[in-house]
């Protein structure tokens, strides 16, 4: 009973409640006649896709180069997490500054260095996008990082030795033996990032803060915009859930794809 009660006032009862403010169907034609919607859902899809993609992928690759037992890469490995470790707020207002118009330190150090004037950032929607993509990849690396680390220290040495006598060594060893036994754990923290990064809010309002004029914005900021600025919280948990029939199929696909995984192993 006690967990049957927490479960149900966390979990049950705000969402059910959230699905139940969003069930009009005036709402949803509220957002399509919204201009800002539809750029807003693109933004999101490109947000998501390129973010964890990109993510997951470098997270993987560098991965393999902090297994090397070296002194100065585990040094190297310690200021990596560094970004994680930080709080989310204070790291995205920091890399919000360091790209802000001609008193930002890329804009500054470019000009010292060759006298060019840097773009301003925040004035061009896909500069501002990119930015986000950006800080939002800088951000959450290190922790996928470290995550992909752990499973390769995982994997017996004795694998890697049977095929360095078979003559599997660098790329090839990556292909037949690492990816294979990491191969269900990515797509599992895929999936994870995938629905992290939907709901992820400070990225975009503490890096551009959807400038120039709410063009970078994402559901999650909209819904703010709708909910809090608007002072209609209905409609700002609808642009939210107007993402779920694209978020479920993709959970549903990666949960079938791990369960086909398993039965194969």
């Amino acid at each position: 009973m006690p967990y049957a009660a927490v479960f149900f006032t966390f979990a049950v009862y705000p969402i059910g409640y959230a699905l139940w403010m969003a069930a009009r169907p005036a709402l949803y034609r509220e957002l399509i006649a919204d201009p800002h919607y539809l750029p807003t859902l693109l933004n999101t899809l490109i947000f998501v896709g390129v973010g964890v993609n990109v993510k997951m992928f470098l997270a993987l690759l560098l991965s393999g180069f902090f297994m090397r037992r070296r002194w100065w890469i585990r040094a190297l490995l310690v200021v990596f997490i560094v970004p994680w470790a930080l709080a989310a707020v204070q790291a995205f207002i920091s890399f919000h500054w360091i790209l802000i118009g001609e008193q930002g330190l890329i804009n500054r150090v470019v000009f010292e260095l060759s006298g060019i004037e840097g773009p301003i950032w925040f004035n061009n929607r896909w500069l501002a996008l990119g930015a986000n993509v950006v800080a939002h990849i800088w951000k959450w690396m290190p922790f996928w990082t470290l995550i992909f680390l752990a499973a390769r220290m995982a994997i017996p040495q004795e694998i890697y030795d049977a095929t360095a006598i078979d003559g599997a060594t660098g790329v090839r060893r990556f292909v037949h033996v690492t990816w294979p036994l990491l191969a269900n754990l990515y797509l599992l923290c895929t999936l994870l990032s995938t629905l992290w990064t939907v709901g992820d809010f400070n990225t975009v309002n503490f890096v551009s803060g959807g400038a120039p004029a709410m063009s970078t914005d994402v559901l999650t900021t909209l819904g703010f915009r709708y909910a809090i600025d608007g002072a209609n919280p209905a409609l700002g948990v609808a642009a939210m859930v107007s993402v779920f029939p694209i978020l479920i199929p993709v959970a549903v696909a990666l949960m079938r794809r791990l369960q086909t995984r398993e039965l194969q192993l």
